[in-house]
């Protein structure tokens, strides 16, 4: 497997097992404010933390390695009793779930449009299965919640997360194995969406009569 341009492994597995926290605390914040018991917050977190690391690992034909490897089990679940114990503290920013929203969402990006480059993807496909690994978790999340998943109501969630493994895919294609272009991406991608969030920028939606 050629993983030549791309950031080094030890990086990729930190943002990782970052990005599944910080995912996490968005689901496990959720459950606090959906009044779920300790069983049903620390559940959506794991579930919230894990899906945008299992979809991208099944698409491109790998065993998933949240099945494979401990730490991600265990940030996930540490994540929600964080939450279960402590989300009155967390919950005093109104903005809490957003926040930790767009920090997984940059993270998880970049990590997945990495993991497409280690496997041979084409750049549009990295780019696209970055996105894809960046959003799943959210879109469980707010359907699991019963409510319309932000990527469909919010013109300025996917488009951050494309950005941000666009940023990696470029940095591929003209040779560079500098980490910072990886860290570069996640941080694209937050500020894009908290930007978009902040001052309620959405792409167009149709006119109603």
């Amino acid at each position: 497997m050629d993983i030549s341009g791309s950031a080094s492994p030890l990086l990729i597995l930190s943002l990782n097992l970052l990005g599944t926290f910080v995912f996490g605390l968005s689901g496990g914040l959720a459950a606090v404010r959906a009044n779920l018991d300790l069983f049903g917050v620390v559940v959506l977190a794991t579930v919230v933390a894990m899906t945008g690391g299992i979809v991208r690992d099944v698409l491109i034909g790998t065993p998933p390695a949240t099945f494979r490897d401990w730490r991600y089990l265990v940030a996930a679940a540490a994540a929600g009793l964080v939450c279960f114990f402590g989300g009155h503290l967390l919950e005093r920013a109104e903005s809490s779930v957003t926040i930790f929203d767009a920090l997984g969402l940059g993270l998880v990006a970049v990590t997945g449009a990495s993991k497409a480059l280690q496997f041979g993807l084409g750049p549009i496909q990295a780019i696209i299965l970055g996105a894809v690994t960046g959003i799943g978790g959210g879109m469980l999340r707010d359907v699991l919640l019963r409510e319309v998943p932000a990527v469909l109501r919010e013109g300025l969630y996917a488009v951050p997360a494309l950005l941000g493994a666009a940023v990696v895919v470029v940095a591929h294609r003209v040779g560079s194995t500098s980490a910072v272009f990886t860290v570069l991406g996640a941080l694209v991608c937050i500020v894009v969406r908290l930007i978009g969030w902040k001052y309620q920028v959405n792409a167009p939606t149709p006119r109603r009569r």
